[in-house]
């Protein structure tokens, strides 16, 4: 997949021949900016799944397995468990039943991601990987995510609206007086089902 300023790539570790996403940064010298977005976005992803020895893990969150910089290319290393996400899965396949398995796991994820003060922001069909065959589904790409208890909501990003359009809540837009909180992502969430 590519993007304004990634790619995505299937790869094979060499290490232990573990199937892997790699998710790269086009340009080889990003901005300051570009490049600490690409950071944070990686460390909010590691932290989701950082407690797994405690049982505190959250496993429909997308594993982050490292952050490499090659050749002065950063890559985010992730875990590739055989799924598409649902912007490109097959609409003809899906029973009812898959749906409310997938809806379901979706749910009770963003309700263990909003425990951890985080929001998303940005949920939509392509943040939402389906795997047919086991029925599992995780979150994928916290690039836009915040840490509610640590950073002010603003009712308008001064640079312009973050997310993808037609899944955004109103409050995202900046065109409501509201401040953006956890409930963005139960808004987008709806409009992705």
């Amino acid at each position: 997949h590519e993007s304004g300023n990634t790619l995505v790539q299937r790869a094979i570790r060499l290490s232990d021949g573990k199937p892997v996403i790699l998710k790269t940064l086009y340009e080889a010298y990003p901005s300051p900016e570009r490049l600490a977005r690409f950071k944070r976005e990686y460390e909010i992803t590691a932290s989701l799944n950082e407690k797994a020895q405690e049982g505190e893990e959250i496993p429909s969150v997308i594993a982050a397995y490292g952050i490499e910089n090659l050749q002065n290319k950063w890559m985010i290393i992730l875990e590739d468990f055989g799924a598409t996400d649902l912007e490109h899965a097959r609409a003809d396949a899906w029973q009812i039943a898959d749906f409310f398995n997938l809806a379901l796991q979706v749910a009770d994820t963003l309700g263990q991601v909003h425990a951890r003060q985080i929001a998303h922001k940005d949920i939509n069909p392509s943040n939402i990987v389906y795997n047919p065959i086991s029925g599992q589904a995780k979150l994928i790409d916290f690039g836009l995510s915040t840490y509610l208890a640590r950073e002010n909501a603003t009712r308008l990003n001064p640079t312009g609206m973050e997310g993808t359009m037609a899944y955004v809540s109103p409050e995202q837009t900046g065109r409501m007086n509201r401040a953006v909180d956890y409930r963005t992502d139960f808004y987008s969430l709806g409009v992705t089902f």
